[in-house]
């Protein structure tokens, strides 16, 4: 589905840039981009909570992929100071 701010010129040239990539390549790039969105999260994190250690903005990502269930279930009340860690 094409972006609203992207002409249909430019999204067929990008579509026929991904199609002339081999699969290794789409891997590539689809892990590449998985690490930035990972770097901007965890950005994101940094910023809101300045003062946090490396372990507590680990700990915030996670709880913000896994969703707050499955977060207690594996790292417990970690982010208080009284689960496991």
């Amino acid at each position: 589905m094409r972006p609203r701010d992207t002409s249909p010129e430019a999204w067929k040239v990008l579509i026929d840039l991904i199609r002339q990539m081999t699969p290794e390549e789409r891997l590539q790039r689809c892990l590449e981009l998985s690490d930035a969105v990972r770097l901007a999260a965890e950005a994101g994190l940094r910023e809101t909570y300045p003062h946090a250690s490396e372990r507590e903005i680990f700990l915030r990502a996670a709880r913000q992929k896994l969703g707050p269930e499955l977060f207690q279930a594996v790292y417990g009340n970690a982010l208080d100071g009284n689960g496991p860690a």
